[in-house]
């Protein structure tokens, strides 16, 4: 038992310090095929050591599959092994390997094992594509030689190269369907997302199983000490040879996956744990171990993810080119077709064709299949070699082709196309000729945003917002954005509108106001492209202000007519107005899905045709009080309220109240609090939202400088976010509050079913004596957001006296975080500060709030300094 010990602690020993030489001096000089594939002979010979010093019976066999397999192994990754035995080896026997297992763990090693015999082995790989997977990779340890030979004689037998490929094929489709909301993300899978190294071992598999990989898979079953490594760049110069690469396909691919490689390597040994995801709090430290440093306008992070999602791109082009080239050596041909007017260019099947000289013969030809695919709508893209001709156009594409006539009406074409504009431009951008058209694109391809809110890069947000434009102008999604649809279609040039989305976001990352500096670059553009002065001004106006829109509606209170009457100011025209509001729907849905919500589209629309009916009438028609008193009071009717019942509540009510009310809530709110006025002393009151989504909760009490900061504490612990208060004081003293409030994790929550118990307890709660606040901080926050840990956003806040001076207008921006909006009440609560209104807007996990606020503490200096030193005190994370 000692000697059984003492060899453990050898090999255990052993296993250590090699694998800590192998990472120090993969530190010291980076070399990732040397780190993984000196990791996997490691531990071949420490595996094939336990092997040997242990009497095991000979029709057995010790097999290496998975990544393993391959002759790689990184530094968290399993150790996946086949413990492959003789069919014709006694039952009695199979008890002597169990000992072998726990003694693999015990040196150390990380194993993910499978016992089989040989014919279980074939009945598994018959059933499962995934264990034909590993097989493919299976790579001998230790033992019977024979058996190992037997065992892939069986596989070939079992493998049929077409039924492999059709399912491998549909294993990515899912794997990609999985991982297309995170692909482009902030934090990628370095393994699984689209353009990630399964994409390569999917090609890799793929081409193994037709045969194109014979000499491979020989390699792979050999004990030759002086084979060449087994590790991605070996195989992929086997997939060269055979023509499904081409030259220049393999020399780049190579680069590539050596930087995913680094990657991966680098957060293996950062992360200490098994992880693939390149996440927030270790890509700053990555970037640096990589020598990637910050310039005056990116973190090195951001330097590094660039360069990320720019590698990912091209693998996911070489997989579709390698799988594409597959497709056409595996399955019968599809009939060839002419089109209409074209010589160059037939159809195969449901795909575009030309020859691959066909640009080094017409350049101006460039544009042409992207025009064609759209519109064609049977074409659903191109063939491997036209998309490899359309690659290697790439390189024609400088000055003299961006001046010629016709690569400029067909880029116009393009984006003035009925259908089939999205699919073209995002194929454009694939193969890099977007990036090569319009260089400032280009610079911007892959560019992160740690801004919060956006989880794509710059270029992929950009293609959201061109798709969500084309999506407003179809029938099909006329559902979605019912008045965004109306104007779309109504909308004359159509592709003025998708040049502004283009280059709205496009000077991100150079510094400076990035809305100044792209209109400036749009308005060259169009004016290069031919457009009349005035519709090159349309688009650069758009991109300098694409942000009012929102920030209006988000920001300012649009019962007043004199902001609405401003922005109509600024907007100018109907025209701009409209073309404003679809650009802002557009971008607001292309940051991320958890921005867009039922009340921003309440707020984008109320901002669009209150300003649509200044700018079409002069004037924007505002009910007096008496007539919305009148048609709150026809509905009151409908619920049998008798006439002058309504005064028990009005006649607490000033003006102010009716004008910033819509009838039906007055009528709902009159309602909801008559039969209770004079019998509670608090009240509240819950419906859905009429916006949507979300609930509405209207709160009636006598007036309490706390009252605010109970309620949105109420919120802050049942997890809700308050995305707008309206407060309103009544003249006999007591407060009629209004709020919306939504569940920002479940968007699909039945919010029917917490109505009542959010009016018993928010009651229960607000009548209960509170508890002297003396502390900062009324509740504990919840979980930072690891990006925001990784990424502080430094807090701003503004406080300034607001026009009529009557109050206060108080607007921060900050970090977001469960329970900031009930600190931040709490503070103005023990600063004795009163809140007339509050818009909540939260983009991601950043918050921009804006409060109308007043109390004497805002009319004395000091007061008023040491309020701003405990708000920012709280806003800091």
């Amino acid at each position: 038992m000692n000697a059984e010990l003492s060899r453990v602690s050898a090999w255990r020993t052993h296993l250590k310090a090699e694998r800590t030489r192998l990472i120090d001096a993969y530190l010291a000089k980076p070399h990732a095929t040397r780190l993984l594939s000196g990791l996997a002979k490691l531990v071949d010979a420490v595996l094939a050591d336990i092997w040997a010093a242990h009497d095991l019976p000979a029709q057995a066999a010790l097999i290496a599959v998975g990544g393993y397999g391959r002759g790689e192994l990184y530094p968290q990754s399993d150790v996946d092994l086949l413990l492959l035995l003789d069919d014709r080896l006694p039952e009695t026997e199979h008890a002597r390997f169990e000992p072998l297992i726990a003694l693999f763990w015990d040196v150390g090693l990380p194993i993910g094992h499978s016992v089989r015999t040989l014919n279980e082995c074939a009945d598994e790989a018959a059933k499962d594509i995934t264990v034909q997977t590993n097989l493919l990779e299976a790579r001998l340890l230790a033992g019977n030689v024979d058996l190992f030979q037997r065992m892939l004689e069986k596989q070939d037998e079992l493998l049929n190269p077409v039924a492999f490929f059709q399912a491998k094929l549909m294993e990515q489709k899912a794997r990609h369907g999985r991982q297309a909301d995170v692909a482009m993300v902030l934090e990628p899978n370095l393994k699984e997302s689209p353009g990630g190294l399964r994409d390569l071992h999917t090609l890799l598999w793929t081409s193994q199983a037709a045969g194109l990989g014979k000499r491979l898979a020989s390699a792979l079953g050999s004990q030759n000490p002086s084979s060449p490594p087994r590790g991605p760049s070996h195989r992929l110069a086997d997939l060269s040879g055979t023509g499904l690469l081409r030259k220049e396909e393999y020399t780049t691919l190579r680069a590539d996956i050596g930087y995913i490689e680094h990657l991966r390597i680098r957060l293996h040994l950062l992360a200490n744990r098994r992880e693939d995801r390149l996440l927030f709090e270790f890509q700053e430290s990555i970037a640096a171990g990589m020598g990637v440093k910050p310039n005056a306008s990116r973190r090195a992070s951001e330097r590094m993810m660039q360069r990320y999602y720019r590698v990912a791109r091209h693998i996911r082009l070489i997989n579709e080119l390698g799988l594409c080239e597959l497709r056409r050596r595996l399955l019968p041909q599809d009939p060839i077709r002419s089109l209409p007017g074209q010589e160059d260019f037939r159809a195969v099947g449901h795909l575009l064709d030309a020859d691959e000289a066909v640009f080094e013969r017409h350049p101006e030809h460039v544009f042409l299949p992207f025009l064609l695919l759209t519109q064609h709508r049977e074409l659903q893209g191109c063939t491997p070699q036209l998309l490899r001709a359309l690659w290697r156009a790439g390189r024609l594409i400088d000055a003299d082709f961006r001046n010629h006539q016709d690569n400029k009406k067909r880029f116009i074409e393009i984006l003035a196309a009925p259908r089939g504009v999205t699919h073209a431009l995002r194929l454009m951008h694939r193969l890099g000729l977007l990036g090569k058209y319009v260089p400032m694109f280009g610079r911007i391809t892959g560019q992160m945003q740690h801004d919060h809110f956006h989880i794509y890069p710059v270029d992929e947000h950009i293609l959201m917002v061109l798709r969500n434009l084309r999506r407003l102008a179809l029938s099909e999604y006329a559902h979605e954005f019912p008045l965004a649809h109306r104007v779309m279609v109504d909308f004359q040039r159509q592709e003025l509108l998708m040049l502004a989305a283009l280059f709205h976001d496009i000077a991100k990352g150079r510094g400076g106001d990035h809305s100044s500096l792209g209109a400036v670059d749009a308005q060259r553009f169009c004016l290069s492209q031919g457009l009349s002065t005035e519709d090159a001004d349309l688009v650069r106006w758009l991109v300098a202000e694409h942000l009012m829109l929102s920030q209006t509606a988000q920001k300012q209170d649009l019962s007043d007519p004199d902001v609405v009457s401003a922005f109509a100011k600024r907007c100018g025209t109907v025209q701009r107005l409209t073309a404003l509001y679809l650009l802002t729907v557009a971008d607001i849905r292309g940051t991320s899905p958890k921005v867009w919500n039922a009340w921003k589209d309440k707020l984008t629309q109320e901002l669009y045709l209150a300003t649509r009916q200044v700018l079409e009438g002069g004037q924007r028609q505002i009910d007096s009080v008496e007539t919305r008193k009148e048609q709150a009071r026809e509905q009151l009717r409908l619920y049998g309220f008798t006439p002058g019942s309504e005064e028990t509540l009005w006649k607490r009510l000033d003006d102010v109240y009716f004008l910033r009310q819509e009838s039906r809530d007055i009528a709902w709110q009159t309602r909801r609090l008559l039969p209770m006025i004079d019998r509670r002393s608090h009240i509240v009151c819950t419906r859905l939202a009429p916006v949507g989504e979300g609930i509405e909760v209207l709160v009636y009490a006598p007036d309490d400088e706390a009252l605010f900061a109970r309620v949105c504490t109420f919120f802050a612990h049942l997890g809700y976010s308050i995305l707008s208060a309206r407060i309103h004081t009544t003249r006999d003293g007591h407060v009629l509050d209004t709020f919306y409030a939504v569940d920002p994790q479940q968007r699909q929550v039945a919010y029917r079913d917490i109505l009542n118990y959010i009016e018993h307890e928010l009651q229960l709660n607000l009548t209960q004596k509170p508890a002297q606040p003396t502390a900062a901080h009324p509740i504990p926050t919840g979980r930072l957001p690891r990006q925001l840990k990784a990424f502080p956003l430094s807090p701003s806040l503004s406080l300034v006296p607001s026009e009529h001076g009557r109050s206060h207008l108080l607007s921060f921006t900050a970090g977001d975080r469960p329970g900031l909006l009930a600190n931040v009440a709490h503070v103005l609560s023990l600063h004795g500060i009163n809140v007339i209104s509050a818009r909540i807007n939260t983009l991601g996990n950043r918050a921009e709030d804006i409060f109308v606020i007043h109390g004497e503490a805002l009319e004395q200096h000091a007061r008023k300094l040491a309020l701003e030193q405990d708000l920012l005190q709280t806003l800091r994370l």
